[in-house]
């Protein structure tokens, strides 16, 4: 019983510590998607998980970059970035490893009403795993970086000249992907929901 008793107060002490740290992180956030703070910053150790149903987007431009994740090496990813994009049923979850407590899952949802989706602008993700159903139109496959015309202007860290394809629109389905890092000029999350829990509980 005394264990036990002992038990329960950790997981209320790591609680009162959590919550304050997710409400900055959600302070972040919104601070990013009003554009009161600048998209660059360094990336965590930490890679996340991102599902949706569909993700609509205006202004598509893709490339290969290097993130440098904290305390590690550098490592490739694919930056996708749209000019504009809807999200319907967008789930994003990060598991969180504390040392001698064991693991825990922050997960966020939002848009989940398709008449009512979440949107972004200026939209960037660095990808290091997608998977789902892809649609484009007025596609352009072998892009230099520096030459495209079409989507954001890509960030520092692609090559000059490497690789890129391009699209006016793209459509993207039952998306499971895998990222380092999102960042976006603006970032209206419809139908919010934020949980904290024990254990491992990921989008997939």
């Amino acid at each position: 019983m005394e264990s036990q008793a002992r038990g329960g107060t950790r997981w209320r002490r790591f609680g009162l510590v959590m919550v304050p740290s997710v409400a900055a992180t959600a302070a972040i956030g919104v601070a990013l998607a009003q554009g009161a703070l600048a998209a660059s910053f360094a990336v965590s150790g930490q890679q996340f998980k991102v599902s949706l149903d569909e993700l609509d987007g205006e202004g598509f431009v893709q490339y290969g970059a290097l993130v440098t994740p904290s305390g590690g090496e550098e490592r490739p990813v694919v930056v996708s970035a749209f000019d504009h994009a809807t999200i319907t049923n967008l789930c994003q979850s990060v598991v969180i490893p504390v040392p001698f407590f064991g693991d825990v899952t922050v997960r966020i949802g939002a848009g989940t009403n398709p008449d009512n989706p979440v949107e972004a602008e200026n939209l960037f993700i660095d990808l290091v795993q997608l998977n789902g159903d892809a649609t484009f139109g007025d596609l352009d496959i072998g892009v230099a970086v520096g030459s495209t015309t079409k989507g954001p202007t890509p960030e520092s860290g692609a090559q000059p000249g490497s690789f890129a394809q391009q699209s006016d629109w793209a459509l993207l389905e039952d998306v499971r992907q895998t990222a380092w890092a999102t960042s976006a000029g603006s970032f209206k999350l419809t139908d919010l929901s934020l949980s904290v829990q024990r254990g491992k509980n990921e989008c997939f």
